[in-house]
């Protein structure tokens, strides 16, 4: 199932109406750096059936590129009982369309360019040792490389878990 897209110029004029309300289902650490203004943060793990919305207004979600929005259209859905939109192109358009978002570089920045930023790290130290110092500290590319497939095929990101208890990574309730 999937649920019908609005623009960003659409999704504004019908916040500004009243006749929709926008719902960022990233997590807390993600919309504690960047978010829209007036936005309900519902992060998509929490969210249940029924939970959002009245029933009389639409209920527009958006994540930040839209793609976790679309995959996840059906549980959505389930969780508006009214009309229910995903912004097209999530955060990134509503940025590109010109429309503001609240930014705080103090916090955290998000989870997958941490685990970017951590994995290209380890990887190059790892080449540097290995022709520097000795040869098996290739070994520590090879095992940052492997961890990386393994991340893309099963889903599952070990430094993902690692850094999100990293201190920066803690976000005041």
């Amino acid at each position: 199932m999937s649920l019908p897209t609005i623009t960003p110029e659409d999704a504004r004029r019908r916040l500004a109406d009243g006749s929709a309300v926008l719902v960022d289902i990233r997590e807390p650490a993600e919309h504690a750096r960047e978010n829209i203004a007036g936005a309900r943060l519902a992060p998509l793990s929490k969210l249940a059936p029924g939970q959002l919305g009245d029933g009389k207004t639409a209920v527009i979600f958006h994540c930040q590129s839209g793609n976790r929005t679309n995959a996840n259209a059906a549980q959505l859905s389930a969780c508006a009982p009214g009309e229910a939109f995903v912004l097209a192109g999530g955060l990134n358009a509503w940025k590109a369309a010109g429309n503001a978002t609240k930014l705080d570089r103090r916090q955290p920045i998000e989870m997958q360019r941490q685990v970017q930023i951590a994995a290209g790290s380890l990887v190059v130290i790892g080449l540097l040792l290995a022709v520097l110092v000795n040869p098996w500290f290739a070994a520590l590319s090879a095992f940052v490389g492997s961890g990386l497939m393994f991340a893309g095929i099963s889903g599952w990101c070990g430094m993902a878990k690692v850094l999100a208890v990293m201190p920066w990574n803690r976000v005041a309730a």
